[in-house]
């Protein structure tokens, strides 16, 4: 396998820890540590405990991992904003 074959999973965020990393709970009951992706740190893309993510790995170590896409939730906000006087 090349260094460009990676895999893509689910999970959901269990603990945040220290330096931008997450235990991660796998679909599979597997738990990964995970740091987070370039882009999401770059655009301070906020993630919390219960988050839907999808995370890459490497298959030669299924330890670690890099958190590539937080899903998003539906939330009670419909897109207006206040009128502001």
């Amino acid at each position: 396998m090349a260094k460009e074959e990676l895999m893509t999973l689910d999970g959901i965020i269990e603990e945040l820890l220290p330096d931008g990393r997450f235990r991660v709970c796998l679909e599979n009951e597997h738990r990964v540590i995970v740091y987070t992706a370039g882009k999401m740190r770059k655009f301070r893309i906020r993630t919390l405990v219960g988050d839907r993510v999808q995370i890459e790995m490497s298959p030669y170590d299924l330890d670690k991992g890099r958190l590539v896409y937080r899903e998003r939730v539906a939330s009670g906000f419909n897109g207006q904003q206040r009128k502001r006087r």
